[in-house]
């Protein structure tokens, strides 16, 4: 017996806000999450030339950060650029690409302009330019300090510790497609089909020994067998049999099925309380230096024996 996963789960049995409530990431409030530097002060601005005006600089690193370029009025004629520059160590600096707003005229003026930084260094900061004219504007650094920058490190957490979970319990948690190809056909009347909860069985298909496939058909070749929670079933009907053919000498029977919960919320809260508890164990400590003892979990494993498929 060979299993291919063919369809992989869209969704996961613990969303990653459940996770960083669980980890107690991005509990506070908008206020308090959120902080707001002023750069460059708001207030009329001589002319620079040169970008000879600079902002103060922030550290940004693990945080989320957005530059505000707020333009009042500008003087006649005048014209005003901003650009953001990066740091790895908050002396040497140099232009973050893409880090240069839209040129301020009298034509664009009193506008808030916004840019996110996406990049990689510790410090950002704001130089400006402001020519023929003085001109009003202001801008301000705004840090969200919660632990956004581990969103994909914790997506990655919580696929890794479901599929830890599925290894551990044989069981697919939720919705997903495999292949299932037997090398004949079982000297029983049925074909059980690995990891519980079987939702459907998309067909079962055998190729001879010329290599020319045939679809059997449900209801007259073989029945289904959900079994809730448990193993399903392919079963013969009433006086039938399997086929009687030479099958081909490789992987000659596949049977596609889905498997799975098919909500989230309808997994065991043991399973989702055992996922939580390990992407804990994996994020608090990540960077430590593999200990066997560390890294097992009595509790994950009281909370998933109970939830194991021993068949398979």
């Amino acid at each position: 017996m060979k299993l291919v996963l063919k369809t992989a789960p869209a969704v996961e049995p613990v969303t990653l806000q459940e996770a960083k409530e669980h980890l107690r990431l991005d509990s506070g409030t908008f206020a308090e999450n959120v902080d707001v530097t002023q750069s460059i002060a708001p207030g009329s601005h001589a002319i620079t030339v040169g970008y000879t005006l600079v902002g103060a600089a922030l550290e940004v690193l693990g945080y989320s950060a957005i530059v505000s370029f707020q333009s009042g009025t500008n003087g006649a004629t005048g014209t005003v650029d901003v650009k953001i520059q990066e740091s790895d160590d908050g002396t040497t600096y140099t232009d973050w690409v893409g880090g240069a707003f839209t040129q301020v005229t009298t034509a664009n003026e009193n506008t808030t302009y916004e840019k996110e930084y996406t990049g990689g260094k510790r410090y950002i900061k704001v130089l400006a330019q402001v020519l023929l004219a003085a001109c009003e504007f202001g801008v301000s650094i705004i840090r969200n300090n919660s632990e956004v920058s581990d969103d994909d490190y914790l997506t990655a957490l919580i696929q890794t510790a479901r599929e830890h979970v599925e290894t551990y319990t044989s069981r697919a948690l939720i919705t997903q497609t495999w292949d299932m190809h037997l090398d004949a056909f079982p000297d029983k009347d049925y074909i059980e089909l690995p990891f519980g909860n079987l939702q459907s069985v998309t067909s079962v298909k055998y190729k001879d020994s010329a290599g020319t496939e045939t679809t059997m058909t449900v209801t007259t070749d073989y029945l289904v067998e959900t079994n809730g929670d448990q193993c399903g079933r392919i079963v013969l009907p009433y006086g039938g049999s399997w086929p009687s053919v030479t099958l081909y000498p490789s992987n000659p029977i596949t049977i596609e099925f889905v498997c799975g919960w098919t909500s989230a919320a309808l997994i065991p809260s043991k399973i989702k309380s055992a996922i939580k508890l390990m992407i804990e164990d994996l994020y608090r400590m990540r960077g430590v230096t593999y200990d066997k003892q560390l890294y097992e979990s009595k509790v994950v494993d009281a909370l998933l024996y109970p939830k194991r498929l021993w068949r398979f």
